[in-house]
């Protein structure tokens, strides 16, 4: 995960979803609520760039770099 930025406001963590072509990845992210418009959680930049490597990964089929960064479930035919 990556390090968080200084930007005031509480720090929460979220649910993020990454799916893939085979798979779907939960993964645990931190969030800031800042102090200057509390309406919502953001994220950080860092933040989004590690997603959009999760995503990268989905999009390859890596279960086995995404299952170290969070819980992944692989769709299968009926």
């Amino acid at each position: 995960m990556p390090q968080p930025l200084n930007i005031p406001g509480k720090r929460v963590r979220m649910t993020k979803w990454i799916h893939g072509r085979l798979c779907v990845a939960r993964v645990e992210v931190e969030a800031v609520v800042p102090d200057e418009d509390p309406s919502e959680p953001c994220l950080e930049p860092a933040t989004v760039k590690w997603l959009d490597e999760l995503q990268r990964l989905a999009d390859a089929g890596n279960v086995d770099a995404l299952e170290q960064h969070g819980e992944v479930f692989v769709r299968r035919s009926a």
